[in-house]
């Protein structure tokens, strides 16, 4: 896969999905009161509850905004009203389409801070996780309960504000495999090792849960700019990568939400 940056590949309203590609896509919150109306719009009723139940304005903002995006991309790649697109979730309680809805479809949503990340597949898992990188905590302390052997010694290797920043990319590259692999933390952290150096080539160093996994999988860092560490995990038969900036054109009424 391809290095990626904050790209928009010329969309002009039209939108596919080759089997051989991955597409990540970002947002923010930023969104204007008419839109986030609109989005709400196009959730279930058991979505629209479940982000009222949320405490925070900030955790509203994500749980709207990230379904109601995924459901429109959906939507999109399936010639379907986006509100109308229905979901099943597996014992780990990671969402998948109802298998009737047509093509075989794989993602995975992740947010932090003001950030969203939806990572789209043909029929391949995927895993994608973003995380605002944050000095108010003690990397080693939280990496010696989760991070294996190996992890914990490169990353007392290294001082100040990279010791932060290489935290927090060998904790996203992790979280990606794992949400790939749709095992949440059924998995320990320790059991696989990723490369987290400044400029280290991304990759699963070693699966001891299965040594082949290792093979079987590709990471790709996320350059999202900013106080942000973000990663990918695909399977090794997706070539191409690419990333996508939220657009209007995407939220334009009678494009694709079709609202009953």
């Amino acid at each position: 896969m391809n290095p990626c940056g904050p790209i928009w590949d010329g969309f002009n309203g039209s939108y596919s999905l080759p089997e051989d590609e991955v597409h990540v896509w970002r947002t923010s919150l930023d969104m204007a009161a008419s839109d986030l109306a609109k989005l709400r719009q196009i959730l279930s009723a058991d979505e629209q509850e479940r982000a009222d139940r949320y405490r925070f304005e900030a955790d509203r903002l994500r749980c709207v905004i990230g379904r109601g995006y995924l459901r429109l991309l959906l939507g999109k790649l399936l010639d379907l009203p986006a509100n109308n697109l229905q979901f099943e979730y597996d014992e780990f309680g990671k969402p998948s389409l109802v298998p009737r809805q047509g093509l075989p479809l794989q993602f995975n949503v992740s947010h932090s801070g003001d950030l969203i990340l939806i990572a789209i597949t043909m029929a391949c898992a995927v895993g994608v996780d973003v995380e605002r990188i944050r000095t108010d905590l003690d990397p080693d302390s939280i990496a010696a309960r989760f991070f294996s052997t190996n992890e914990c010694k490169v990353l007392a290797s290294l001082a100040g504000a990279a010791r932060y920043e290489a935290f927090f990319t060998c904790w996203t590259r992790k979280e990606a495999y794992l949400k790939g692999r749709g095992i949440g933390l059924s998995l320990p952290l320790d059991q696989f090792d990723v490369s987290f150096l400044p400029n280290e080539e991304p990759q699963l160093l070693a699966t001891r849960h299965d040594p082949a996994e290792a093979r079987r999988w590709r990471l790709q860092a996320l350059d999202l700019s900013g106080d942000y560490a973000g990663a990918l995990a695909a399977p090794s038969s997706i070539r191409k990568l690419k990333c996508w900036n939220w657009h209007p054109l995407l939220l334009m009424d009678g494009d694709l939400t079709e609202l009953t």
